[in-house]
């Protein structure tokens, strides 16, 4: 039985009113036509804006400004690139290089001016400390994101990643790969599981339906701004989901897609879910880099055969064949994946806790005992 949205419910209107208290924040900041900005110094000077700022100056997964953003902070990190002084974490020549590559991207004025347009648009805004931050893409590290910009129920990314669940797989899906995606998402959102993928043609549009028609919750995280829907023949589509779901990228809007931008995607949806599961996969498939990704943070993967004659399906019986992945036949496995990973963690925490009572004991003991 479908259950009801969480935007018709309380959560809706906290999002709502964080919305309004946002917009309210770049109105009072931005949308004055009078104000003359000389540097972006002086127009980010609290760390909501300078994080806004970055977003729109370096391209994601830039670990050095990363490392930078965690030493210093976003409105320091903006000033040193205006600055002549020595940069914190880099050397002298590395520092010249980090500003030679993004001092000249783009002017104050220039982010000025799409600031307010983000207002006009009523675009959401998370930064890290926020409710709705999801703790879990602080696993990326120096590669997390600067900054989430989000259309629709932000709060479903502050649910535990274990009610996520990342589905990706080939553009050019088969329709056995339909069949099977369908079906596992379906299930998985009619079991309260939030659906993310990234709403591109072939498998990962067909679980954003599927999510939708079973009338659960999916998130599509895009590679551009979130207000320039691409795929384009998936438009109405990403309307629907920023409607009833959340539509959320790390580009500022206006932003488009790049390959670069597509292959940092997606490490954001592999660290958005505890589990990522791939539906058909080529050999040199672009989801492979998402299925890495998921490994690399320790995450659970899981992977659907395919015939060994179908090329849209090597990618993935590679990864079964090195036992890189689980085996995924239903949405029965996703959830096994998801209790033997939650088990795992529950036995890490307590051994853990062992260790640290052992070490308090030792060191609480009377000297010479």
């Amino acid at each position: 039985m479908a259950r009801t949205s969480h935007r018709t419910s309380g959560a809706f209107v906290c999002d709502l009113r964080r919305r309004v208290r946002c917009r309210a924040h770049l109105l009072g900041d931005f949308n004055r036509e009078d104000q003359l900005v000389a540097n972006l110094a002086d127009l980010a000077t609290d760390e909501r804006t300078a994080r806004m700022a970055l977003s729109m100056i370096a391209e994601p997964n830039d670990s050095t400004t990363g490392r930078l953003l965690t030493r210093v902070g976003a409105v320091e990190t903006i000033r040193l690139l205006e600055a002549d002084s020595m940069v914190p974490v880099l050397g002298r020549v590395d520092g010249t290089m980090w500003r030679e590559r993004h001092g000249s991207r783009v002017s104050a004025e220039s982010v000025t001016e799409r600031l307010r347009e983000v207002d006009r648009l009523g675009i959401g805004v998370l930064i890290p400390g926020d409710q709705d931050w999801p703790a879990s893409v602080d696993d990326l590290g120096d590669s997390a994101p600067f900054v989430l910009w989000t259309q629709g129920a932000a709060s479903f990314l502050a649910r535990p990643p274990s009610d996520l669940v990342t589905v990706t797989g080939a553009r050019a899906a088969t329709s056995y790969g339909e069949h099977v995606v369908a079906e596992i998402a379906g299930d998985l959102a009619q079991e309260e599981r939030v659906i993310v993928a990234g709403g591109a043609y072939g498998i990962e549009g067909v679980a954003h339906r599927a999510a939708l028609a079973s009338g659960g919750d999916t998130i599509a995280v895009l590679a551009g701004g979130v207000d320039r829907p691409y795929p384009a023949g998936h438009s109405e589509l990403l309307g629907r989901i920023a409607d009833t779901g959340l539509v959320v990228s790390e580009m500022p809007p206006g932003a488009t897609p790049t390959r670069h931008r597509f292959l940092a995607r997606g490490r954001l949806m592999a660290a958005l879910s505890q589990t990522t599961v791939l539906v058909e996969a080529g050999a040199r498939s672009g989801t492979l880099h998402t299925a890495l990704q998921a490994r690399l943070l320790g995450r659970s993967l899981g992977a659907v055969p395919g015939p060994v004659t179908s090329a849209a399906s090597s990618g993935t019986n590679g990864l079964l064949r090195d036992q890189s992945a689980r085996l995924v036949t239903g949405s029965g496995d996703v959830r096994q994946l998801l209790d033997e990973h939650a088990q795992s963690e529950l036995r890490q925490s307590r051994e853990f806790a062992q260790t640290m009572q052992t070490s308090q004991a030792v060191t609480s003991q009377p000297p010479g005992l």
